[in-house]
This record gives C-alpha cells, sequence and structure tokens, in this order.
C-alpha cells in the first residue's frame, strides 16, 4: 500500500548552484549530497516543515537518451520546466522577501478563488507557484478566467 510522497524530482541546471538556491534562497534544508559512480550525483533537500518529502536535484543526463536531455536542456533555457507548488503563510510578504534575494517573478501576488498566487522562477529557469490558500467552493470558480 502506498504511504505518501517521499521524493519529487526537480530538474536543475547546475547542482550546486541550485542547492544554494533552494537551501540559502528559499529556505530548504541540504539533505543527502552523494557521489553514486564517477558521474552521477544524488542530491536531496527538504523543507523543515516537511522532512518527510524530499526534493531530488538532478540534471538532465544518462540515462536519459540524448534526444531527451537535448530537449530538457532546451526547456531550461528558456525558463519552461514546470516545477513546483509552495504554500506560504503571506503570498505578498514572501514576494518581496524573494525579490530582494534576487528571485525573478512572472506573476505579481493576484487574488484567486482558492487564495494568493504569484508565480516565479528558481535558478534554472522552473516555474514554482507560490499560494497563500484559502476555502474555496466549486461555485467560486464560476465565470472566472485566468490569463
Amino acid at each position: 500500500m502506498i504511504t505518501n510522497v517521499s521524493l519529487v524530482s526537480v530538474w536543475v541546471k547546475d547542482l550546486d548552484e541550485s542547492l544554494a538556491f533552494y537551501t540559502d534562497v528559499l529556505g530548504f534544508a541540504a539533505g543527502d549530497d552523494i557521489m553514486l559512480g564517477e558521474d552521477f550525483r544524488w542530491v536531496t533537500v527538504t523543507h523543515p516543515s516537511q522532512p518527510e518529502l524530499q526534493l531530488h536535484l538532478t540534471t538532465p543526463s544518462k540515462p536519459l537518451s540524448d534526444d531527451l536531455i537535448s530537449a530538457m536542456q532546451r526547456a531550461q533555457l528558456d525558463g519552461g520546466m514546470p516545477g513546483l507548488g509552495l504554500q506560504v503563510d503571506d503570498c505578498r510578504a514572501t514576494v518581496d522577501d524573494l525579490r530582494a534575494k534576487g528571485v525573478e517573478f512572472l506573476q505579481e501576488p493576484l487574488d484567486r478563488p482558492y487564495g494568493v498566487e504569484a508565480v516565479m522562477r528558481d535558478n534554472s529557469g522552473n516555474w514554482m507557484v507560490l499560494v497563500e490558500p484559502r476555502e474555496f467552493t466549486p461555485q467560486d470558480f464560476e465565470g472566472v478566467t485566468f490569463d
């Protein structure tokens, strides 16, 4: 029986730079940093309030095909890789704090039926959604469009 999600991979451009971004900028804690063979490094981070969920920071590499590696690297350069949804307690204050640390925002905080939402990129171009949640019902979405 599956009991929970314990690991999610995030595709990054550079392991050292991403480890620093996730720990120094976003406030995650460093986890494993292990060399497995000559050319594979296993790097994880966890959030202090959710240590049972590890983020595996990894670069597009073997055993993926050369075509897939190339496509993923192009998507990273274009800033088009999906990333994470992060829950925050105050979206506007979190945006101000992260912007002061140099984080690029694609969408300023907006009121949505489900809460306040902002969209940023990590240092590898992954989209990350910050959401300050609030209770909602399906009716709260009637007539709502998203641009």
